[in-house]
């Protein structure tokens, strides 16, 4: 089963778009990535395209990752049997037959805004339209954006709990993006469109934030925001703003990042996160800065953190926990109030389904496959 308990409280959602990788990780060579429970193997086809396929061979389930591949074939490194990029098996070593049951899942995959997207549920139902907009990667050239992946030890709905609430600048991140105050002088509001989240904070006629250095004056008065959108599972972009006092944020300097958590397994996430620079990023002094700047912010701030939180459950359920709630928490709560009416929802649709669900029909000539 997908879930952990009938409630749907727990487990993976299916049925959405799970962010496997960037764009530039994923060539000729086969890589393995884990995604909800699942090793996935991704590689690109001859004409560039993507492919992901469950990497474990039908035969004696050995990672065909450690195989080898001969144009869009990959051969199993275990006993040789060989799959194309629609995981029908078309060779075998040892007969001219090719085995009942030799097949392997693949997964809808669509690439967009320089990311690269996989479908974990039923394939009739894969929807592009679904896929949250990250305009900023693609409507801004190569040498404004940066780019970066870590994995933490923690469920991805801790992090989102974590982008949700971004008060906790004030506290996790003095070393980096400290808010010197500018939080307690704001305001926070949590709104919910249809499928969509925000959560946004307002803070006017504070100084001016670290992310114009060189181009305001520091001791500049300005209105300054932080607004988080996000949408499921957890793609999440945060748009940091300040305009002149009493000015059009228009006018202002933005800077716009993407943070998208997958689930790795129910005790660990990739994070993926991008950010978008206000001046070109070369190789300088100034880019090697602004680089380790958000090195020190994710991997030494955010994630011990968040990391340390989680374990400290030792393997209670977040809600059984009984957790305080402070207000400022409200979008973190209602985004997992949100995927847990989701996943109770795809649990009663699907009720037998199980991660092979959704493998369509068998290929011709390779008999009745246990996927089918």
């Amino acid at each position: 089963m997908i879930y952990d308990c009938e409630d749907g409280m727990t487990g993976f959602l299916r049925n959405v778009w799970h962010m496997v990788a960037w764009c530039d990780e994923i060539g000729q060579d086969l890589m393995s990535r884990r995604v909800c429970g699942q090793s996935l193997l991704i590689f690109r086809r001859v004409d560039g395209s993507a492919v992901v396929m469950d990497d474990r061979c039908p035969h004696r389930f050995a990672p065909l990752s450690l195989g080898n591949r001969d144009g869009d074939r990959v051969a199993c490194g275990y006993h040789g049997l060989v799959f194309d990029a629609e995981g029908h098996c078309v060779g075998n070593p040892f007969s001219p037959k090719i085995p009942s049951g030799a097949a392997v899942r693949t997964y809808p995959v669509i690439e967009q805004d320089s990311i690269v997207w996989v479908w974990m549920g039923s394939a009739a139902d894969a929807d592009q339209s679904l896929i949250a907009d990250l305009p900023f990667l693609r409507d801004l050239p190569e040498e404004r954006l940066l780019r970066g992946y870590t994995r933490m030890r923690a469920n991805y709905e801790y992090g989102t709990d974590n982008l949700m609430d971004l008060s906790h600048i004030e506290f996790v991140h003095k070393g980096s993006f400290a808010g010197a105050g500018v939080i307690f002088a704001g305001s926070h509001e949590v709104i919910e469109e249809g499928a969509t989240l925000h959560s946004n904070w307002w803070m006017p006629d504070v100084a001016a934030p670290g992310h114009t250095t060189g181009i305001y004056p520091p001791n500049m008065r300005t209105d300054h925001w932080l607004d988080m959108r996000w949408n499921a599972p957890a793609t999440m972009q945060l748009t940091v703003g300040a305009t002149p006092l009493g000015g059009p944020r228009a006018d202002g300097v933005v800077v716009e990042q993407a943070h998208v958590l997958t689930a790795e397994t129910q005790d660990t996430t990739h994070y993926f996160w991008a950010t978008s620079a206000t001046f070109p990023l070369a190789d300088d002094e100034a880019t090697a800065g602004f680089k380790a700047l958000f090195a020190k912010a994710f991997d030494e701030e955010d994630k011990p953190m968040i990391e340390a939180a989680y374990a400290n459950l030792e393997g209670a359920d977040f809600w059984d926990a009984r957790p305080v709630f402070l207000g400022i928490d409200a979008g973190g709560t209602r985004a997992r109030r949100i995927l847990q009416k989701m996943r109770r929802l795809e649990l009663q649709s699907t009720p037998a389904m199980s991660h092979d669900a959704g493998f369509g029909e068998c290929p011709p000539g390779v008999g009745v496959s246990p996927h089918c």
